[in-house]
C-alpha cells in the first residue's frame, strides 16, 4: 500500500480547492497526473464519472470513495483528501470529509487489487478513520493509509473489541455438515456474496461490514467477495450448513444456483455496507418463518442486468429488451437469407414451389428458393421467440412455455409483433402470480414441470383467443396499413423522428425503442417496415462516423485521446455501433448530442424519401448489397455524417480553445465495451 500513496497524493485542505465531488476528483487526480500515475486527466475523470453514474460512492460515516478502472492509469494509485466543510458524494447521512480517489489500471493484477480491497476493509474500522481525521500532516496521513502506525494512531482511543462467536467444533474428515437448526448448540449461520461494478471498494467494505455485524450479533457469517481481484467460492459444505443467504450486489452473482433453497435477502451492495445488522435480522426472520426463496437459484436475464431499487418502467424496458435480444438472431438470419434469395433469384423467388418438391443442384433459381424458404421458416419464429423470452426475462424458465404458446397464438390470429409483446407480458405475469402461491413441499417438485406450464398456458390461451387477441390484431393491421400508406411529407417526418430517437442517447433507452419498433416491423414483411428498418440503421451509423470525420478534418479541436477514439469510430460507425460516439458525448454533450441528432434526422428523412429498404436488422455497410436503392442509401448516410460533423466542428470552434500540454502522451483509445445497437 505504501507504494500507492505518498505525501504528494494527500490534500488535508481539500475544501479550499473543491466544493463538489467533480471538483474534488479533479483536484486529487491532478496530483496523480503530476506524478505520472495518470496520463490523461480528462479521460480518467470521464471514467470516474461513468463509475459514479452507476452508483454514488458516498458511505455513511463521512466517507467518499470515487474509484474506477481506467486505461489512463499507469499503476494502482490512491489519493486522499480531507474536507473541513464536507463534500456530497450521495451518502444517506450527509457530506463526506474523508475522500479517497482510487485509480486502478484497466489490466491491474490481482496483487494490487487485493491491496486496494484491504483499504476498503480498513474504512470500516472506526479507529482508522479517527486517526485520519486527527492527522496533522500529509506525510502522517500517507503513512497511516500505507499501513504504518503513527503517533496519532497510537494515541487514539481504541473502540471496544467486538464480541466473537465461539469456534465451532470441526466435523470429521470427509463428513458433510448438516444444516441443523440454529439454537443453543450452535450459532445462526449465514453465507453472503458481495459485489459491485468495479469490484474494488464496495465489494470488500460490504463484506467487512457484514462480518463485523455478525460477530456483534453472535452470528456466523461467511462472505464470498466477487471482486476484481478474483474470488474464491465458498466451500459447498459451508453453504449446505447455512441457515440463510445475503446477496449484497450490484452486478450478477456468479453461480447463484449454489445458494438455492434457503432464506434469502437480496439487496444492493451499499445496503451491505450501511445496514448490515438489519440484513442479518431480516434473513433470520425469514428463516424462522420458513420463507424459502425458490428464485434464489439462477437469476433471470432481467435480474442479472438490473440495478437494485429500479422502478417498474426500467424493469418493463428490460423485460421487453430480453425478448428482443433473443429475437434479433432470428431476424438477422431470416432477413439475410430472404435478401440473398431475392438477390440470386429476383422477386419471383417468393412464388417458387417448395424445394422439397422441386430442386435442381445446378439451377441458381433452386438455390435462391432454398435460401428464401429457409429464411421464411426462421421468420416464423420471431413472434413466439419474442413472447417466450419476454416471459423468461420476467419469470425465468417457467415463463418459457406459456410465452411461446402465447406468441404462437399471436402469430395464428395475425396479432403480429404487438400480440407477441402482450402475450409475453401476460405469460410472465401469470407465472409470477402462480409462483407466489404457497404450496406444500411435497408438490414443489412438479410445479415447474407440470403445474405452472399447464395453468399458465391455459390462462394465456384463454386471454389471447377470447379477450385481447382480436383488438390487438386489428391494431396491428391498422399500424401495418398506416406504414404502407405513408407517402410524401409523412414519410419524411417519420424518418426525422426515427433519426432523432436513434441519436438522442446513442444506444440508450430511446435508441432502443426506435430500433425495437423497426425490427418488430420486419416480422410483417411489408415494404413500409423495410423502409423503417433502413432509416433506423442509417441514422444509427451517423454519430460515430461524424465524430470520426470531425476528428480527421479538425483534429486540433479534440483532445489526443478523442483523436485516437476517432480512428476506432470509423469502424464502429460503419458497423452500425452507435455507441462508438459515447466517449465524445460524455466529454462534451452540449455540442456533440445536438449535432448527432441533426445529422441523424437528415439521414433518416433522406432514407425514407429515397424509398430505401432493408430486410436485415444489422450489419452496417456490410449488408449494402442487400439494400434497396443502395447508392441513394449511402448518399443519405454521407449527407447526415457531413451535417453532424460540420455542426460539431462549428460549435467546438466557437468556444475558447485550451491548448494541450506538449508533454501529454498519446494514449490509445479507451478499452471501452461498446454494445451493438441491438
Amino acid at each position: 500500500m505504501s507504494q500507492m500513496i505518498s505525501a504528494e497524493l494527500v490534500d488535508l485542505e481539500l475544501d479550499l480547492a473543491a466544493d463538489s465531488k467533480e471538483a474534488a476528483a479533479r483536484s486529487l487526480a491532478e496530483r496523480m497526473v503530476a506524478l505520472g500515475r495518470v496520463t490523461d486527466l480528462d479521460g480518467f475523470l470521464a471514467d470516474v464519472a461513468a463509475r459514479e453514474a452507476q452508483m454514488p460512492t458516498g458511505l455513511d460515516g463521512g466517507i467518499g470513495i470515487p474509484h474506477c478502472r481506467s486505461a489512463h492509469v499507469t499503476e494502482p494509485t490512491l489519493a486522499f483528501g480531507r474536507s473541513a466543510t464536507g463534500i456530497d458524494f450521495g451518502a444517506p447521512d450527509g457530506p463526506a470529509d474523508l475522500i479517497f480517489l482510487i485509480a486502478a489500471p484497466a489490466g491491474a493484477d490481482d496483487a494490487h487489487l487485493s491491496i486496494l480491497s484491504s483499504l476498503a476493509r480498513q474504512l470500516m474500522d472506526a479507529d482508522f478513520t479517527a486517526a485520519l481525521r486527527a492527522a496533522t500532516t500529509a506525510g502522517e496521513a500517507a503513512a497511516l493509509i500505507g499501513g504504518e502506525e503513527t503517533d496519532t494512531q497510537a494515541e487514539a482511543p481504541r473502540t471496544a473489541p467486538e464480541p466473537t462467536s465461539a469456534p465451532e467444533p470441526q466435523a470429521p474428515a470427509g463428513a458433510t455438515p448438516a444444516a441443523a437448526p440454529a439454537g443453543a448448540d450452535r450459532p445462526f449461520r449465514i453465507v453472503a456474496v458481495t459485489s459491485c461494478p468495479t469490484g474494488i471498494a464496495h465489494t470488500y467494505m460490504a463484506a467487512e461490514s457484514l462480518e463485523r455485524a455478525g460477530r456483534a450479533e453472535g452470528v456466523e457469517v461467511s462472505v464470498e467477495t466477487q471482486g476484481s481481484s478474483g474470488f474464491t467460492r465458498l466451500d459447498p459444505d459451508v453453504i449446505a450448513a447455512a441457515d440463510g443467504v445475503i446477496f449484497a450486489h450490484d452486478v450478477p452473482v456468479r453461480d447463484k444456483e449454489r445458494f438455492a433453497g434457503k432464506a434469502t435477502v437480496d439487496v444492493g451492495v451499499k445496503a451491505g455496507v450501511n445496514r448490515p445488522a438489519e440484513l442479518i435480522a431480516e434473513v433470520r426472520d425469514k428463516a424462522a418463518r420458513g420463507e424459502i426463496t425458490e428464485a434464489g437459484a439462477k437469476p433471470s436475464p432481467v435480474e442479472a442486468a438490473g440495478e437494485p431499487g429500479e422502478g417498474y418502467g426500467t424493469k418493463l424496458r428490460k423485460w421487453l429488451m430480453s425478448g428482443v435480444s433473443y429475437m434479433v438472431p432470428f431476424v438477422a438470419a431470416g432477413g439475410l437469407l430472404i435478401a440473398l434469395g431475392f438477390a440470386l433469384g429476383g422477386y419471383k423467388v417468393s412464388e417458387a414451389p417448395s424445394v422439397m418438391d422441386h430442386f435442381l443442384w445446378t439451377d441458381t433459381g433452386s438455390w435462391a428458393a432454398l435460401l428464401f424458404q429457409v429464411g421464411g421458416v426462421a421468420f416464423k419464429f420471431l413472434v413466439p421467440v419474442l413472447a417466450g423470452y419476454i416471459a423468461y426475462g420476467m419469470a425465468d424458465r417457467p415463463g418459457l412455455v406459456p410465452g411461446f404458446v402465447g406468441g404462437a397464438i399471436a402469430l395464428d390470429i395475425k396479432a403480429g409483433f404487438l400480440g407477441g409483446l402482450a402475450a409475453g407480458l401476460i405469460a410472465g405475469a401469470v407465472v409470477m402470480a402462480i409462483q407466489k402461491v404457497k404450496i406444500p413441499a411435497s408438490l414443489r417438485g412438479i410445479m415447474p414441470v407440470v403445474v405452472i406450464p399447464l395453468i399458465s398456458s391455459a390462462v394465456v390461451g384463454f386471454l389471447m383467443f377470447l379477450v385481447i387477441g382480436e383488438p390487438i390484431s386489428k391494431l396491428q393491421s391498422a399500424l401495418t396499413s398506416w406504414l404502407n400508406g405513408l407517402n410524401g411529407a409523412n414519410v419524411i417526418v417519420l424518418g426525422v423522428i426515427l433519426g432523432l430517437m436513434m441519436c438522442f442517447d446513442l444506444g440508450g433507452p430511446l435508441n432502443k425503442v426506435a430500433y425495437t419498433f423497426a425490427i418488430g416491423g420486419l416480422a410483417d414483411g411489408t415494404d413500409g417496415s423495410f423502409k423503417v428498418m433502413a432509416a433506423v440503421m442509417a441514422a444509427g451509423m451517423v454519430p460515430p462516423l461524424a465524430m470520426a470525420l470531425a476528428t480527421t478534418v479538425r483534429g486540433r479541436l479534440f483532445t489526443r485521446t478523442e483523436r485516437e477514439n476517432g480512428k476506432a469510430a470509423w469502424v464502429l460507425g460503419a458497423s452500425f455501433v452507435t455507441e462508438g460516439a459515447i466517449p465524445f458525448a460524455a466529454a462534451d454533450p452540449l455540442r456533440v448530442i445536438p449535432s448527432a441528432m441533426a445529422g441523424g434526422a437528415v439521414t433518416g428523412a433522406l432514407s425514407m424519401a429515397f424509398g430505401c429498404t432493408l430486410r436485415a436488422p444489422h450489419g452496417g455497410i456490410f449488408v449494402v448489397p442487400l439494400i434497396g436503392n443502395a447508392l441513394l442509401y449511402l448518399l443519405a448516410i454521407a449527407a447526415g455524417t457531413a451535417v453532424s460533423a460540420g455542426l460539431v466542428v462549428l460549435l467546438k470552434g466557437l468556444r475558447k480553445q485550451q491548448p494541450e500540454p506538449e508533454s501529454a502522451a498519446v494514449e490509445p483509445a479507451d478499452d471501452r465495451e461498446v454494445a451493438v445497437a441491438a
